[in-house]
């Protein structure tokens, strides 16, 4: 009996990790799809996507919150209307 209900166990783990995994590759396939662009200037050191300057490697090394010269990607047309402490986001890098 013990070893039906391990086996039983297992099988519903294997089942619900090949959900997560098919639902994870859904969400990511549709975030594929939407347009995005680099904005300059909104993310939180540390949590850049690239781009954070002379002397960096990329993702995730930007020093300073709001970092002029580190961009993240979001949604196309969303970058100039987010507000920081230190002002808009940007297209370029400042």
């Amino acid at each position: 009996m013990h070893r039906t209900h391990t086996a039983l166990a297992a099988a519903l783990a294997l089942s619900l990790t090949a959900l997560a995994g098919s639902a994870e590759a859904a969400d990511a396939k549709d975030a594929a799809k939407k347009p995005t662009e680099k904005c300059y200037g909104v993310a939180k050191a540390g949590q850049n996507d690239c781009a954070a300057g002379a002397g960096t490697s990329c993702a995730g090394t930007a020093k300073t919150d709001y970092q002029g010269n580190a961009w993240v990607l979001v949604d196309k047309g969303t970058c100039t209307k987010i507000k920081t402490p230190k002002g808009y986001g940007s297209l370029t890098p400042r």
